[in-house]
């Protein structure tokens, strides 16, 4: 090693980390609006808040690290979202006698045996090739099999459903404590991921975007649609909490319990993400990110390390739609709304910096906070200057008021993000990466 290498190295050590002055600016200035909006708007309104802002963050760390990362775009945020929450609401809703106690679990079963053989039947007739079957055959085969076993099947399964919903409503749930709801939901949110990546991760960043959107729609339209499981638009309430509720403790001190679950949930997210995100692990996914070709070349495997980055960002909104779905004590499979799951997501995201966790956090956190307060504070002005315009030029004020008001967050939001892009494109909190070269 050279003497100039060896000084330029010990430069690099012996450098101090700069004073985080950013960060503790946005911080400072993010506290003295929540200590702002619990004067106007109270405890236990505000509390409600920053519960929520804190799920939404979880969702915004899932995103985060597969945009910032990886350079993946996922539009099929609220498709996770939902998953979770279903996992919760079935894991947490107490069991219902009226499905349990009757033979429709044995029927329910031998229906789902049948939708498990038909797969691995169809699956083993697209493998038909490997015994010397050609393969426009194979695919015909595949294809006329699928299409007869879907018939059989899926009337099974209607008859067996119809039962359910006639004589037990839907099955419920099986009554245990809702954080094994949100471990479960953050599994089967993962496994959805892992498929859905086999098959869309191969697409450019475009359509992959097109790809998981409309998947995250098939997931709301069976939730919505599957009476039997979910009940549907008719809802699932209440969910139980994994703390204390309001009737125990106040809605005030029960917000405040369920809110330092999910601080503790978001500080073990960031180290954890952290340090891989510093780890040998972090700096090649990176390096995908900026040059596929380059880590190609250099032996890594591309699409091994773009499945486990897609996967781990949908656990994390899985497990964020499970922690959200129990505080609103809910389950509606038509609250999954695009704006609300995937676009505030990403404004979240872009204003706090891609690629940073802790301006992710930050994004989040503030992004709700103007989402939420927007629609008070448009109502306060619309008053305002309804009353002037009486008062000083005899207008008579428009009686729909609070519908402007609603859909001033909308517009916020949009003029938000446009501020953002045009003047801190990388976020205000950009993601800091160390050359040493």
């Amino acid at each position: 090693m050279s003497t100039q290498q060896t000084e330029r190295r010990e430069d690099i050590v012996a450098a101090p980390s700069r004073f985080p002055l950013r960060e503790v600016i946005l911080f400072g200035a993010l506290l003295v609006v929540i200590l702002g909006v619990y004067a106007v708007m109270g405890s236990a309104y505000s509390t409600r808040m920053l519960v929520e802002a804190a799920c939404y963050a979880i969702l915004a760390l899932g995103l985060t690290i597969q945009w910032g990362y990886a350079g993946q775009f996922n539009a099929g945020v609220m498709g996770f979202v939902a998953l979770g929450a279903f996992a919760t609401m079935f894991f947490s809703v107490p069991a219902n006698e009226a499905f349990w106690g009757t033979e429709l679990p044995g029927e329910l079963g031998r229906a789902l045996l049948y939708v498990a053989a038909s797969i691995l039947l169809v699956y083993g007739a697209t493998k038909l090739d490997r015994l010397g079957v050609p393969r426009k055959l194979r695919t015909l085969i595949a294809i006329v099999l699928a299409v007869v076993l879907y018939l059989v099947v899926i009337s099974v399964l209607r008859s067996v459903t119809g039962e359910i919903e006639s004589r037990a409503g839907f099955i419920g749930g099986l009554g245990l404590p809702a954080w094994s709801g949100w471990i479960v939901g953050g599994a089967l949110a993962g496994a959805i991921g892992y498929f859905i990546g086999h098959i869309c991760l191969g697409l450019r960043s475009d359509y992959l975007a097109i790809a998981t959107l409309g998947i995250a729609e098939i997931i709301k339209a069976f939730l919505k649609n599957s009476d039997w499981l979910t009940r549907g638009t008719a809802t699932v309430s209440p969910l139980p909490w994994p703390t204390p509720g309001p009737s125990t403790l106040g809605f005030t001190l029960a917000r405040a319990l369920y809110l330092s679950v999910t601080a503790v949930m978001i500080a073990v997210i960031f180290f954890l993400l952290h340090r891989a995100y510093h780890a040998p692990w972090g700096r090649m996914i990176r390096a995908i990110r900026d040059n596929e070709i380059s880590a190609a070349a250099m032996g890594k495997d591309i699409n091994r390390r773009r499945l486990e980055i897609f996967v781990l960002g949908c656990i994390l909104m899985g497990i964020g739609g499970g922690a959200l779905a129990s505080f609103n004590s809910i389950f509606d499979p038509n609250g999954f709304l695009p704006l609300n799951h995937t676009f505030l997501v990403l404004v979240m995201v872009i204003l706090g910096g891609p690629g940073n966790n802790l301006g992710t956090i930050f994004g989040a956190v503030a992004v709700y906070i103007i989402w939420l307060m927007s629609e008070p504070l448009a109502l306060f002005l619309m008053h305002g200057a309804a009353a002037i315009g009486e008062g000083w030029f005899g207008w008579e004020p428009p009686g729909n008021l609070d519908s402007r008001a609603l859909q001033a967050r909308v517009f916020v939001i949009g003029l938000l993000i446009t501020l953002v892009l045009r003047f801190a494109p990388q976020g205000l909190l950009p993601e800091k990466v160390k050359h040493h070269g």
